[in-house]
């Protein structure tokens, strides 16, 4: 399990009001801040994009800003860095990493695509530009089944590195995967007890969970999707009042989305925060603003992996 301790910023370095001071530092720098839905709100608030992994590829893609600060974690802002090599890419802390990202080391999958030769590689956006570099096509959540979709029958398919995801894809679209055994150690942290037992307290309460969750986990599920997909789901939903199994970042935009409806957080095994993101919230609305104003810390990529690893992000915006 991974604990992290915030460092704390140096007081006298932050303004009082850090949204005027981030508003006008994103002016002088001529920035843009893409945030995901897993920061914590204030972040969320002052973003000027805010999404799920496509959509932020696709923002990253096609910004004019000279400056990204990427509010998410490590290979987010890496693939911000694939897309845009001459743009100066910032992320407020170098050690918002992911589980699920590391439970994928470089050298390890290429021993074992190199064992399945015939096999075209799908690796899940949650990944290091290593594995990217040796990927045939990049998929999200969000857009996963319909790339496999696009994916001849008679061709054979690795799929990296969620296990989970990648079982839910297998059963979405009738394709045997081979799956990496990786997972998000917050997506595992859902207990499928507890859930039943908030089921029973609230009987007229929809699940609803992102496809990284465990098998037990997804049973229960009324709906089942990215991000983006849960929070336009709990609006277009009749019912109001939602067991949400996903990072519960995202319900501060479904509360804002739906301020009449009621978002209940999946309980994780026990009584801990484990259904917070640790890397996610390493982030915070000071060091957002000392990134920018330090232009520091800078996402920097080798730039034959860089190359490498940008074929197959085209190759996924190209098939969504």
């Amino acid at each position: 399990m991974f604990t992290a301790v915030k460092p704390q910023a140096n007081l006298n370095e932050i303004p009082s009001d850090l949204f005027g001071a981030i508003k006008e530092l994103k002016k002088e720098l001529n920035a843009v801040i893409l945030a995901h839905y897993y920061q914590e709100g204030d972040i969320q608030d002052i973003a000027d994009y805010l999404g799920d992994s496509l959509g932020l590829s696709q923002q990253a893609a096609n910004t004019d800003a000279e400056v990204i600060v990427f509010a998410g974690v490590h290979f987010m802002a890496e693939t911000a860095k694939i897309l845009n090599p001459d743009k100066l890419v910032l992320l407020p802390d170098l050690e918002a990493g992911c589980s699920l990202a590391d439970s994928c080391p470089a050298e390890e999958f290429k021993a074992f695509k190199a064992a399945r030769p015939d096999h075209l590689v799908i690796s899940y956006i949650n990944c290091t530009a290593e594995i990217k570099a040796l990927s045939d096509i990049i998929c999200t959540s969000s857009n996963a089944v319909k790339i496999v979709n696009q994916i001849p029958a008679e061709r054979p398919i690795i799929f990296a590195p969620d296990r989970n995801l990648g079982r839910y894809v297998s059963e979405q679209t009738g394709r045997e995967l081979v799956l990496w055994q990786g997972s998000c150690i917050v997506h595992e942290t859902f207990s499928e007890k507890r859930i039943v037992e908030l089921k029973v307290e609230h009987p007229n309460a929809e699940v609803i969970a992102h496809p990284e969750c465990e098998p037990p986990v997804l049973r229960h599920a009324d709906y089942i999707g990215s991000t983006t997909a849960l929070l336009k789901y709990c609006q277009e939903s009749n019912s109001n009042r939602f067991i949400v199994a996903t990072e519960p970042g995202i319900i501060h935009q479904m509360a804002k989305a739906a301020p009449d409806k009621h978002f209940i957080p999946a309980p994780a095994t026990n009584n801990c925060a484990c259904n917070e993101c640790p890397y996610m919230r390493l982030n915070t609305l000071e060091k957002l603003y000392l990134a920018m104003k330090n232009q520091a810390p800078e996402i920097t990529l080798p730039e034959d992996i860089r190359v490498r690893a940008l074929k197959p992000i085209q190759r996924m915006l190209e098939m969504s």
